[in-house]
């Protein structure tokens, strides 16, 4: 089932186009990273996503519904980058008035901070709290009524290293149950793992969409390849790859993805020469930036 659909979609602030024509849909239980530099249009969409400004031209379903309407505002939840909360108030407080808000069951505001980290301190003042415990609060609320679609910007902002991972396995656990998810991210190295499509935006346009996998085919870059010799075999090992670079204790060289199999058969026949070697597909802080350079 489509979740959410955009067809065409433009933003027009006087002379300036802030979104150009994008199109894309997302199913049920879909997790898709919305990535650009800044001044993309990323935020646009999003905003025209929740119904906070009106379209130029195009238009956008949140499962069928107009955005902003009170049938897709109940279906969709947001989480900002900076969240901003009462400092009076404990997150217990602040978690059941959005419950109240949301036609929910104030009773429940204990098992949703637990389910996000927070049981221990619900009860603390709100303005006690890091960056990263705002956050998590932020998520709170985002997880309340079960939305169907969830829109993310730049949601890990502010959580550690743990705390990203249990945030994403939220995410997981949000996904499976159906809920789509359309998230803002930076943080490349976390969406290359945690999505099931990429969608790129440079100047209001979509330029690319795709997994991963496919993004990287489409790029054709060069794979890393690391050698590092067995002790007193460097040198013979440097005389069989004369195309490698020498540094750190080891040999690099790069491989087109079409030579991959040739090289590895030179690896494999000079493997009494080596101690242990590494093969490095492009990474999507690669990939994104040689989109971004094609678009540019």
């Amino acid at each position: 089932m489509t979740i959410l659909s955009l067809s065409n979609l433009t933003k027009r602030f006087g002379a300036e186009t802030a979104l150009d024509g994008v199109d894309l849909a997302l199913a049920a239980g879909e997790r898709v990273a919305l990535l650009g530099h800044n001044g993309a249009g990323k935020t646009t969409l999003m905003k025209l996503v929740l119904g906070l400004i009106p379209a130029s031209a195009g238009s956008v379903e949140v499962a069928g519904h107009a955005p902003g309407s009170a049938i897709a505002r109940g279906l969709t939840a947001y989480l900002p980058e900076n969240v901003a909360f009462h400092p009076s108030l404990t997150a217990r407080e602040q978690i059941r008035h959005y419950l109240r808000l949301r036609g929910g069951d104030p009773s429940e505001a204990g098992a949703i901070l637990e389910k996000v980290g927070l049981g221990a301190a619900a009860d603390r003042r709100i303005g006690t709290y890091s960056k990263g415990m705002r956050q998590r609060v932020g998520l709170a609320q985002a997880l309340i009524g079960r939305p169907r679609l969830m829109v993310l910007d730049e949601p890990t902002s502010g959580l550690d290293p743990v705390s990203r991972g249990e945030f994403y396995a939220l995410l997981d656990d949000l996904a499976a149950s159906g809920t789509a998810i359309l998230l803002s991210s930076h943080a490349l190295s976390e969406v290359e793992v945690k999505t099931d499509r990429l969608v790129v935006l440079a100047h209001g346009r979509k330029v690319a969409e795709g997994t991963l996998e496919a993004l990287r085919a489409e790029a054709a870059l060069p794979l890393t390849v690391h050698l590092r010799p067995r002790k007193g075999r460097g040198t013979a090992l440097a005389q069989a790859f004369p195309e490698a670079r020498e540094g750190a204790g080891r040999l690099t060289l790069t491989c087109a993805q079409s030579e991959k199999m040739a090289l590895m058969a030179r690896i494999t026949g000079s493997a009494d020469m080596m101690a242990d070697f590494d093969v490095l597909p492009p990474s999507l802080d690669d990939i994104y930036a040689h989109i971004s350079r094609r678009a540019a």
